[in-house]
């Protein structure tokens, strides 16, 4: 995903903009660190050095853009995988809870409709002209 991103113009709007919610929200660079982004074909491509302004450490009155790439970025230090991990093991008895009532009721419906099937009486049909 790293070294597909590009700008927000070119972009999938959804792919560009998950990518820098979480950097901007998690406060981190890149997957592993902020060297991940080397491999960005735009990076390798430029002149200058280049980082998403997802990465920059904000500060108030900050006039730079929240997406796309921007030079004299001061990037996060720490990759986003630790950061990800975190939320998932803190978040993970809420995720397993949605999971569960799903499928409590999936397996409702399912009982509920078999139930209906049963009881639905069957016609005689042989009855009906047939044209």
């Amino acid at each position: 995903m790293i070294v597909s991103y590009d700008s927000p113009e070119s972009q999938e709007k959804s792919f560009g903009a998950t990518w820098d919610y979480i950097q901007r929200t998690m406060k981190c660079c890149g997957w592993k660190g902020p060297s991940n982004w080397t491999e960005n074909l735009i990076i390798k491509n430029s002149s200058v050095l280049l980082y998403p302004c997802s990465c920059h450490q904000r500060r108030e009155n900050d006039t730079m853009p929240e997406t796309g790439f921007c030079e004299e970025v001061n990037p996060y230090s720490s990759g986003c995988v630790a950061s990800v991990e975190t939320w998932l093991y803190s978040n993970l008895g809420l995720i397993f809870g949605v999971c569960i009532g799903v499928a409590v009721i999936e397996v409702l419906g399912m009982v509920l409709s078999m139930c209906l099937c049963k009881n639905v009486e069957q016609e005689d049909y042989s009855k009906v002209p047939r044209f």
